[in-house]
């Protein structure tokens, strides 16, 4: 089905068993000094486990002074090299073969990471990070060229199968590389070939250390996606260039921190939307390309290969939400793949709060040992009261350790809120996550009972061992007058299609619920108008994410109150509170409630002394985000 993904590929001297790589993504998991860990081990080792042809770790650095990331891994000394052997042994224990991305953030970092000022080719602050750093002596360029030769060698000396030296995203090789950082009149900019020499000398530099036969990578942006940025023009020529200095493979990503949307694009972005940049690269050089890029699916990875695009697919998050992605397409069972979202929570999300990744549709990411699914010692009857993504994945980990399972849901369906939460535009792949848990549960012989809502006299008859509680939450209706005109409904009635919405819609809250069930309608032909009593809106969005939601709602114009408290509903309107004096706002056909959720969960309370175990998940305990909501609905199925 897949012939083109599963046929060998070789970069340099290496062969792979397939054409599936697992590009490099930050994940926060060693030791502050550079040291990998256990969690950093397991992570890459369940992805060998899973069938990459080839994975490529994430950044290491090779200088101290030179991490972006507070807990990323480094090989700036040897005394690194042994931890990082253990890392490449248990890789190719599992079959897999392994690739050390080399990097420098330069001017993408700051001095709380660092502990003192960036670095860059010239002293322009990155719009992002807003620290003017230091401008680089010559003399400090040839020793940075040395340490990048330096930290490649460390690499194959701990295994590694070859490097892939991180020119891309805005990190210190491509400032030298773009007109848009780099101001030089040196030897190192000014010109095109000019601004091609730091990364000459660090590949002659790696070749001379780590021989000929150690293979290397570049990755570089296709385009930087920024006002005086390199375009694919510029990308073509170096790309020839790198050939020519004895580069074995070019890794096309795009953007640098001031579009960190490009290099992790949100939902919103389409599938495998910058193949071209590569399929355009792989014109000019005979060495193999890998593309990336919002590429979640064997058919589309397929169609990429077998069009002649690339050469390989690199694919970050699909291997975050399914580590066995690649085995799975391989046996056929496309059905049990987990495919990302493109929600960006735990993964963007946590990197830019400094925190360790994670995946909303796989808890176990970063947490292999920790969270693994063993057998229960003793077979029990569990009851999990509620069907949206929290109870079922308790209900899936409870069945996985063996328990007899009974799932609970009052509605004629399963997906709870989060059937929702797939409406709104570019959301379309949200439901993706329940069709899998539902595949799960049957698989598992979890019995489902649908129409059918657990009621503690259930519970005291059948006398299960243990209830998990996920019954989710309802909408707040808030107390202002006018609130219960027949105009008024909630965003739960208005999107799941209960109600009929009119032209002219006023949508009172302006956070995550609010602003995308505002963006749903306004793509579908309605007039409307956000009242938020705050002064931004959609600020619970992951940045990206935002960023193509605000977008959308201007292209659409979308009418936006802020710092406007809804003082009272009319039959055709709202009235507001801005700047100390009413204001009508309006006219509307329909007015949508969406100002939060309260938990359900009268079980608890009813259950409580009466079941052995009993365990409150999801929104149901309180109300957040379907990130925390699967994380606890898992951790439930593992604790029962």
């Amino acid at each position: 089905m897949f012939k083109h993904i599963f046929s060998p590929g070789k970069i340099g001297r290496l062969e792979t068993s397939n054409r599936l790589v697992v590009p490099a993504m930050v994940a926060n998991y060693c030791t502050d000094d550079g040291r990998a860990t256990e969690r950093f081990i397991a992570y890459h080792e369940a992805k060998a486990k899973g069938g990459w042809g080839l994975i490529i770790t994430e950044d290491y650095a090779v200088d101290p002074r030179g991490k972006g990331f507070p807990n990323i891994p480094g090989l700036w000394e040897d005394a690194q090299i042994d931890g990082h052997a253990a890392l490449t042994k248990r890789v190719h224990n599992c079959g897999g073969k392994i690739f050390a991305q080399i990097y420098h953030a330069g001017r993408q970092t700051n001095h709380n990471i660092i502990g003192t000022q960036p670095v860059a080719p010239s002293p322009i602050p990155c719009p992002v990070n807003q620290e003017v750093p230091h401008e680089l002596t010559a003399d400090e360029i040839k020793e940075l060229i040395e340490k990048f030769g330096d930290c490649a060698l460390r690499a194959k000396k701990a295994g590694f199968d070859g490097v892939e030296v991180h020119g891309a995203h805005g990190y210190l090789i491509a400032q030298f590389l773009s007109p848009y950082s780099n101001k030089r009149t040196d030897e190192y900019g000014g010109s095109f070939i000019n601004r091609t020499r730091f990364a000459r000398e660090i590949i002659a530099n790696i070749r001379a250390k780590a021989g000929r036969g150690f293979p290397v990578i570049f990755r570089i942006s296709g385009d930087e996606l920024v006002p005086g940025g390199r375009n694919i023009e510029d990308t073509k020529a170096i790309a020839t260039i790198l050939e020519e200095v004895g580069v074995d493979a070019i890794h096309v990503s795009a953007g640098v921190y001031a579009t960190i949307e490009a290099i992790v694009p949100p939902a919103a972005v389409p599938h495998g939307w910058i193949t071209d940049l590569a399929a355009q690269v792989k014109r000019v050089v005979s060495i193999p390309v890998i593309t990336v890029g919002r590429i979640n699916d064997p058919f589309l990875t397929e169609s990429i290969l077998s069009s002649g695009k690339a050469d390989f697919v690199a694919m970050g998050r699909a291997s975050l939400a399914d580590p066995e992605f690649p085995n799975k397409a391989a046996a056929g069972m496309l059905e049990d793949i987990n495919y990302c979202i493109g929600c960006l929570q735990a993964c963007i999300g946590n990197l830019f709060k400094n925190e360790p990744i994670g995946c909303l549709v796989n808890p176990l990411t970063g947490r292999e040992t920790e969270l693994a699914v063993r057998p229960a010692e003793t077979k029990k009857r569990v009851f999990v009261a509620g069907g949206g993504i929290a109870g079922m994945e308790a209900a899936i980990v409870a069945a996985q350790r063996g328990h007899e399972v009974h799932l609970f849901e009052k509605t004629d369906r399963l997906g709870g809120e989060f059937i929702l939460a797939s409406i709104p535009p570019n959301k379309g792949e949200f439901d993706a996550f329940i069709v899998w848990q539902k595949r799960q549960l049957a698989k598992l012989g979890v019995r489902v009972h649908l129409n059918t809502e657990l009621t503690s006299e259930a519970v005291e008859a059948e006398k299960p061992d243990a209830v998990i509680v996920a019954t989710g939450g309802t909408p707040t209706i808030p107390n202002i007058p006018g609130v219960n005109k027949p105009n008024v409904v909630t965003a739960f009635d208005a999107l799941s299609g209960k109600v009929t919405v009119g032209h002219k819609v006023i949508v009172i809250g302006g956070g995550m619920v609010g602003t995308e069930t505002a963006d749903h309608f306004a793509n579908h032909g309605k007039e409307v108008t956000i009242v938020e009593m705050l002064p931004e809106i959609a600020t619970d969005e992951e940045a990206a994410v935002r960023l193509f939601l605000m977008r959308d709602l201007e292209k659409n114009k979308v009418k936006v109150y802020v710092n406007s408290p809804v003082k009272e509903i009319t039959d055709d309107g709202v009235i507001v509170t801005r700047e100390g004096r009413e204001e009508r706002v309006g006219p509307a056909d329909t007015i949508i409630l969406a100002i939060g959720a309260k938990s359900v969960n009268e079980l608890e309370s009813e259950l409580s002394g009466k079941v052995e175990r009993l365990i409150v998940v999801g929104d149901a305990l309180k109300p957040r985000k379907a990130l925390e909501a699967v994380e606890e609905g898992y951790k439930a199925g593992l604790a029962v």
